[in-house]
Formats: C-alpha cells, sequence, structure tokens
C-alpha cells in the first residue's frame, strides 16, 4: 500500500528490539507506541486536542460499540471518524471479535460468523468477517483488523486447532471483501499456548500478505511468564517489514517486554479505566491516590512526570476531587496514567536507539519494583 508501510530505522543491539516509522494517510508515527483506547470515539474523559498536546500518536475505537451506536451509517455520514469525532492524526480499529466472544455463553460462533444479543436492548445479532470489513471500511480508520475467534485462557489443544483453522478461514475471507486501499487490514496470529499452531496461523496470515499483523489472545488471564512466550511464538514468523500489535497490553512492564520481543504496538483500556478508581502508575511504582497520607500532600503525583496534571496539581486536591466523585478528578488522574504509558514509550524508543533496552529495562524495575511480575496492575 503506497499510503502505509512500515519503516525499520533501527534494532537495538543489546536487545533486538525495533525502532521505526509507520507512515499512514493521517501521518507518520514512532514505534514501538502505546495507543490510547476511545472505545467510543472518545477516550474517555480527554478530549483529542489533550490527547495530542500530550503526545499520543494513534487512537484506537472500538468496532462492535460503534455498530451498537451511533452505528456506522451516522459516523460515515459524519466524514468518517476523524471528522466525527475531530481528531486529525491516525486512527485504528478493532474487528470487535474481542468484545463479541467476551459475552460467553450468550453468543453462539457458527463458521458463518457470530450470533448475539446486543447488550443495550437484546436484539439479536450477526457479525460476520465480511460484516466487520464493512462497518470498520464505513468508520473509516486509517488500521483495521480482521474478525478473529479471541479464544479463552486455558482452552484445549483441539479447540484451539478448530479455533485458530477458523480464525484463518476468516481472516482470508475478510481480506477477500476489503477493497479500500486507504484503510490498512491487519491479520490476527492467534494459537493460544501452543507453539506450533501460532506458527501455523501466522505462516497461513503471512502467505496473505497483510499490510501488518496483530498478535491476538494475550493477556486474557494467563501468567506473564505464557503470555510473553505466546508472543515469541507468533513474533518469529512475522516479517520484519511489517508493523508487529500486540492487542490489549498496557501494564507498564509489559509494554517494555514486548518492546524487546519485537513488538511496534500496543493497546489497553487499563490506564483511563483504573485512573477513574484512583490507580495511578509513576515511576515508583502503584499509587492510590484515595490513600489517607494523600490527604495533605502538597506535591505532584509524580515528580518524573511531566503531564498536564503533574505540573499543575496536587496529591491532596486530586484526592479531594476523586473522594468527591467529582468528574475534573477523573479527567486528570486520566492524563496523568495516559502520558505515563506515552512517555514510558518514548523512554522505549530512545533506549531502543541508544542500544540500551535491557539496561532500561534493569533501571526501569529499580524504581517501579520488582514484583510487577507476578500480577497484573
Amino acid at each position: 500500500m503506497k499510503d502505509f508501510w512500515y519503516e525499520l530505522k533501527h534494532v537495538c543491539k543489546q536487545s533486538g528490539a525495533r525502532y521505526g516509522i509507520l507512515h499512514t494517510p493521517h501521518g507518520d508515527v514512532e514505534t514501538p507506541m502505546f495507543m490510547p483506547v476511545g472505545t467510543l470515539a472518545t477516550v474517555k474523559g480527554i478530549a483529542p486536542e489533550m490527547l495530542k498536546e500530550m503526545g499520543s500518536q494513534v487512537i484506537l475505537s472500538n468496532t462492535y460499540h460503534l455498530w451498537l451506536r451511533p452505528g456506522e451509517d451516522i459516523v460515515a455520514k459524519a466524514g468518517g471518524l476523524h471528522k466525527f469525532m475531530n481528531y486529525d492524526g491516525p486512527m485504528l480499529t478493532d474487528s470487535g471479535g474481542f468484545q463479541v466472544f467476551s459475552l460467553g455463553k450468550t453468543r453462539k460462533i457458527k463458521e458463518e460468523g457470530v450470533y448475539f444479543k446486543s447488550i443495550i436492548d437484546g436484539k439479536s445479532l450477526f457479525l460476520s468477517p465480511e460484516k466487520a470489513i464493512d462497518i470498520q471500511n464505513k468508520l473509516g480508520a486509517d488500521m483495521i483488523m480482521s474478525l478473529d475467534e479471541c479464544a479463552p485462557y486455558p482452552a484445549t489443544y483441539d479447540y484451539m486447532k478448530h479455533s485458530v483453522e477458523r480464525t484463518i478461514r476468516w481472516a482470508k475471507r475478510g481480506k477477500e471483501a476489503h477493497h479500500n486501499e486507504k484503510q490498512a487490514l491487519f491479520g490476527i496470529v492467534q494459537g493460544g499456548e501452543y507453539p506450533d499452531l501460532r506458527e501455523k496461523c501466522a505462516k497461513a496470515l503471512v502467505e496473505m500478505d497483510f499490510p501488518g499483523y496483530s498478535i491476538g489472545g494475550t493477556s486474557v488471564g494467563e501468567p506473564k511468564d505464557v503470555m510473553y512466550k505466546m508472543v515469541e511464538d507468533a513474533i518469529q514468523w512475522l516479517p520484519e517489514d511489517k508493523p508487529r500489535y500486540l492487542m490489549g497490553v498496557g501494564n507498564p512492564i509489559d509494554l517494555i517486554e514486548a518492546a524487546i520481543r519485537g513488538i511496534d504496538m500496543y493497546d489497553c483500556v487499563l490506564p483511563t479505566r483504573v485512573a477513574r478508581h484512583g490507580a495511578l502508575m509513576t515511576h515508583h511504582g502503584r499509587m492510590n491516590i484515595n490513600n489517607e497520607k494523600f490527604k495533605e500532600d502538597f506535591t505532584p503525583i509524580d515528580s518524573e512526570c511531566d503531564c498536564y496534571t503533574c505540573r499543575n496539581y496536587t496529591r491532596a486536591y486530586l484526592r479531594h476531587l476523586h473522594k468527591s466523585d467529582e468528574l475534573f478528578g477523573k479527567t486528570l488522574l486520566s492524563i496523568h496514567n495516559v502520558r505515563f504509558l506515552l512517555q514510558l514509550s518514548e523512554d522505549i524508543r530512545k533506549a531502543i536507539q541508544e542500544d540500551r533496552l535491557l539496561d532500561f529495562k534493569e533501571e526501569f524495575l529499580d524504581k517501579y519494583g520488582r514484583d510487577v511480575y507476578k500480577r497484573a496492575f
């Protein structure tokens, strides 16, 4: 695609991590990068102008939720997602597969697609690989995803084998249905914890020659060592001249570990979701702003953070806002968490270019805490 390509600029001599430039119709972005999630065409509590100011490069929106409301036709009439939400930078939409499959027993997977009930009004709905592409074509993001099955963890080998084979068939159907050359369609590598199935899925997708590749089915309850192994099992079969996207990962240490393994892109709702409950990411570990000790603490959240919140507000004030359930407080805490991961991505890119990402990881852990491998955020 002439409007979309990945340019590998440097490989870290110490770790093998990649620094690159992703060229898109709405601008060039540096990788590795964290993508804030704007589920319903908005990153909760943060205006698009704020996101650009804090260094956000790509925003992700959710096909499933936008399909249900306001509907892809409304977004198309507005001129696509970029105009609808007043954001002129690159955007990515997922396929809706994760949301559909997270519905559990209320959905039925068939060869033709997935049958399920709307979470809004209970209406019967059907999502096929072709329908997922059609919705995303109308939403108009720069990068779009194939419909896949995000299988649960753990899953038996037999279940995962059949799931992978279906995901491959669905990827082929979606690619055949996609005709918009301004949108880069990614294939999604599934296979659970089984190396041979990851290999099978990756090789089949590479043969179809997608502009980019995602790694799915991780961060769904598995231990961290299993997740990192899943990434390794998939990424070794992916081409070096295409972007690699690890879906649904936003824990700070996971961003570093993913980059070490050759990942270029990652996203997660984590920073804004936990912020709304008062949980903050800092260079010295997790912080709960509800803690009584912050009642008279007139220092910023994190002295090493350059976000708008840390430049202008104190822990005491933020605690007051959060305890009072003020909306402004949720915005300020969300700004901090999102900027923390964007700043971390910037630091990762700098360390790659300086051939010292493994050293950076150790320095980060010395401050952040080494128990992060034993728990989620």
